[in-house]
């Protein structure tokens, strides 16, 4: 089969069309013939190394695909069948990733696409709606509560606006000039200059500050200000120093939810409800992952870059 990969690290140059085996399913797993495969940063990170010292090229990254399913593994207990549209999660190692033709994953890993969504748009959602959806159970706010949300126009802070309006909470994020309209379109309740001094805007905004932050822009130390005493932020990047005021920095990995099959489901069906809304920036035939990568590091992309197979 067909994949991109590496087996060097470096910088966007290093990905390249490469020939693999092609994966059969065990007990319990899927074959996805995949169609779609989202492009997100901790790819480049991936693809930058130095990666776990046992881990052997070649490398193919990619933690979502939407496909169909063209394989189950013998005794496997599931619902689906061969030819279902569906979207999983992937959690990549060595040449196991989404970026190929086709991708084995556990079935408590994979659901059925949403209705009504084109391939790039199901492989849109995986991993970072997971990651907003882990985030939000971090917090564990209750309904009526305050949120607030630094990289609301992004990828994970998109889902999680859109996710903790649906929980019932309200919603305070961030916005540079140019993404403003986009970040009230995702129904933010209150939206304010994004920066290093959008903690003290949240202050001003909310004197008692919010209950719980989601630091999708990665501010760090900085955002402890806009939150009350006592309450708690998520941070994406291993984040957790000390807080003041009691504020405790919690980091999440998404990983831990790679095989809540029941959350992924509920994320389709909110898709399906119009809770949340599915954005792809551009799609680019697989050949063409190092122009993703390229344009990722430049910063400013509003929706996912997609990969198609």
């Amino acid at each position: 089969m067909k994949a991109v990969g590496f087996t060097e690290f470096g910088g966007p140059e290093v990905l390249r069309v490469l020939e693999l085996p092609t994966p059969e399913p065990g007990p319990g797993e899927v074959r996805i013939q995949v169609r779609a495969a989202a492009v997100n940063a901790v790819d480049a990170l991936q693809r930058g190394g130095p990666g776990s010292p046992d881990a052997e090229p070649p490398f193919v990254p990619g933690m979502d695909a939407a496909g169909v399913v063209d394989g189950i593994g013998p005794d496997t207990d599931t619902d689906l069948r061969i030819g279902d549209r569906v979207m999983a999660i992937v959690v990549p190692s060595g040449a196991h990733g989404a970026y190929a033709e086709q991708v084995v994953v556990p079935t408590e890993s994979v659901v059925r696409a949403p209705q009504g969504a084109s391939d790039a748009q199901a492989a849109s959602l995986p991993m970072n709606g997971l990651t907003a959806r882990l985030a939000l159970d971090t917090l564990g706010l209750r309904p009526g509560q305050t949120v607030a949300i630094t990289g609301a126009a992004g990828a994970v802070g998109g889902y999680a606006v859109q996710l903790a309006k649906a929980d019932g909470l309200r919603v305070v994020a961030d916005a540079s000039e140019q993404d403003e309209e986009l970040v009230k379109e995702l129904d933010a309740d209150v939206v304010l200059r994004r920066g290093a001094e959008y903690p003290g805007r949240v202050r001003a905004a909310i004197p008692e500050g919010v209950d719980g932050l989601l630091d999708g822009a990665l501010l760090g130390a900085l955002t402890a200000r806009a939150v009350r005493d006592g309450g708690r932020v998520v941070t994406l990047r291993g984040y957790d120093g000390p807080g003041e005021r009691n504020v405790a920095f919690e980091p999440i990995v998404v990983f831990r939810y790679a095989r809540e099959r029941a959350k992924l489901d509920r994320l389709r069906q909110q898709v399906e409800e119009g809770h949340i809304m599915l954005r792809v920036a551009r799609t680019f035939p697989a050949e063409q992952a190092a122009e993703t990568h390229r344009l990722l590091a430049k910063g400013g992309v509003r929706g996912r870059l997609v990969l198609t197979f």
